[in-house]
């Protein structure tokens, strides 16, 4: 099946304290979103590559490429009002119409290993979402009280999330709810079950100015790795 993935990076990144948005921060010199981009096009050439971004910087973004001569071939969908409209913008674009997968633009070291078992579950099963074991305690916070909670019954949901593309269609013909928090839950509400598989504990989302000085780290080892 042809496979397209969607690249949402529409956020504004208010918690890195930055003067741009997040996805267009520095990282090992050039922009994350970058790096993003060019995991994908490394992990396949023939991928369809959507690249959602907010409406009042689409001409920054050319600028980047410009001063980075970033000129790996990408379709560019407006950003709306929120994930679900960004999504929803970006479909529109989408040629191929198979398999579709929605990643965060801020996650540059999704291993190819995650997302080949996420287009594969995806292809056989409709739905795959990446995700990994919480590997610290963590307790349930109830109004003024909080108890313990076993881990194990629940894991922490990365992206890319992949599905069959008349799944995702019908999925976004709903109207907007609060309750969307990621593209599964929108696909969830419209009656498909999810299938989960395992993610990489380096798929880390960048939102924060400490998010960015674990990831030169990891860029660091990797970059370590190859030499």
């Amino acid at each position: 099946m042809n496979r397209t993935v969607i690249i949402v990076a529409g956020g504004a990144g208010r918690r890195m304290k930055l003067d741009v948005p997040k996805q267009f921060a520095l990282l090992a010199g050039i922009p994350i979103l970058m790096h993003t981009i060019k995991l994908f096009y490394s992990y396949s050439t023939d991928l369809e590559i959507i690249v959602a971004l907010p409406e009042q910087y689409a001409d920054y973004w050319n600028e980047l490429c410009a001063k980075f001569q970033f000129k790996i071939c990408h379709k560019i969908a407006l950003g709306g009002e929120t994930r679900f409209h960004t999504v929803k913008n970006s479909l529109l674009l989408s040629v191929k119409k198979e398999l579709i997968a929605i990643h965060d633009g801020v996650r540059p070291f999704v291993s190819k290993e995650t997302i080949e078992r996420c287009y594969r579950l995806a292809e056989n099963k409709g739905t795959a979402v990446p995700c990994v074991p919480i590997p610290e305690s963590i307790r349930m916070v109830q109004g003024n009280n909080n108890f313990p909670a076993n881990r194990d019954q629940y894991r922490l949901i990365q992206t890319p999330q992949v599905f069959q593309w008349p799944i995702l269609n019908k999925a976004y013909e709903q109207s907007y709810s609060i309750e969307f928090t990621d593209d599964a839950s929108v696909v969830e509400k419209a009656g498909f079950p999810i299938y989960l598989t395992e993610g990489n504990y380096e798929n880390i989302k960048i939102t924060t100015p400490a998010d960015l000085v674990f990831a030169e780290a990891l860029m660091k080892r990797q970059r370590e790795n190859l030499s």
